[in-house]
């Protein structure tokens, strides 16, 4: 591969391009073709000819090109996508999978979402769910998710969690309503929320989503694996499994 690349920028996107899409396998058949086929214009001609006769390998190989940076994302970040913010997690604590879920309080995705989550932990005990704020639809929404913080740190995320999407549409008023419901102690959250440590966990969660290619919420990180969106619990089951199969 070293030796292709003074041959032309099309033949080694040509060559990545197969790479990606075939594996090791791929690389080795291509390498065998162009060891004997020095000239650059065989090689351009080898790759068109290959990719105009299976085109379905430049999705595949885009997908696989996308999960490989994304799975180095993942893997230089491990604390911060998957050590909770203070209290901000449910399931085992010493659970083998952590599904790290990235929410926003106004959206209603994350709302209906919820009940999958409760049936994951409710079902495998061996889960762990890690919560992050990323708080991208309004002002209210970044307001909601420093109480959420707020809320953590005192023990409470959960109960003051399922308060604020059990309630209401997202305004200051539900999220008032969702801390008081939740018991916590106000005078010690106002000064949370405004806290440098709050300001550090929101921009690190927002630079993070960048970083993994998060298209909106909720998000998930499970394994290696990045999904936008919200899934079906199908889905969300088979990226646990499929995590856990890796450990």
């Amino acid at each position: 591969m070293t030796e292709m690349m003074g041959k032309g920028p099309l033949a080694l996107a040509g060559l990545l391009v197969l790479s990606a899409a075939l594996g090791a396998g791929g690389v080795l058949a291509v390498q065998g073709l162009t060891a004997h086929t020095p000239d650059e214009a065989k090689i351009r001609g080898i790759v068109r000819d290959y990719v105009l006769e299976n085109p379905e390998i430049l999705p595949q190989a885009m997908e696989r090109l996308k999960s490989r940076e994304t799975g180095k994302v993942v893997g230089g970040n491990r604390a911060a996508i998957f050590k909770p913010y203070a209290g901000a997690w449910e399931g085992n604590p010493n659970g083998d999978v952590t599904v790290s879920v990235w929410m926003d309080y106004a959206c209603t995705y994350c709302r209906a979402s919820l009940p999958m989550i409760a049936q994951l932990v409710a079902e495998d005990p061996r889960v762990r769910i890690v919560y992050r704020e990323l708080p991208i639809l309004s002002q209210v929404s970044r307001t909601a998710a420093r109480w959420g913080l707020a809320a953590a740190e005192q023990g409470k995320f959960k109960p003051f969690h399922i308060a604020l999407y059990s309630g209401p549409a997202l305004s200051d008023a539900a999220i008032a309503a969702a801390a008081a419901k939740a018991g916590l102690d106000q005078a010690r959250a106002r000064a949370s929320i405004d806290a440098q440590r709050v300001d550090a966990e929101m921009a690190s969660n927002l630079d993070l989503a960048g970083k993994l290619g998060m298209t909106g919420t909720p998000s998930w990180v499970i394994g290696d694996q990045v999904i936008s969106g919200m899934v079906p619990y199908d889905a969300l089951k088979a990226a646990v499994a499929a995590a856990r199969s890796k450990k």
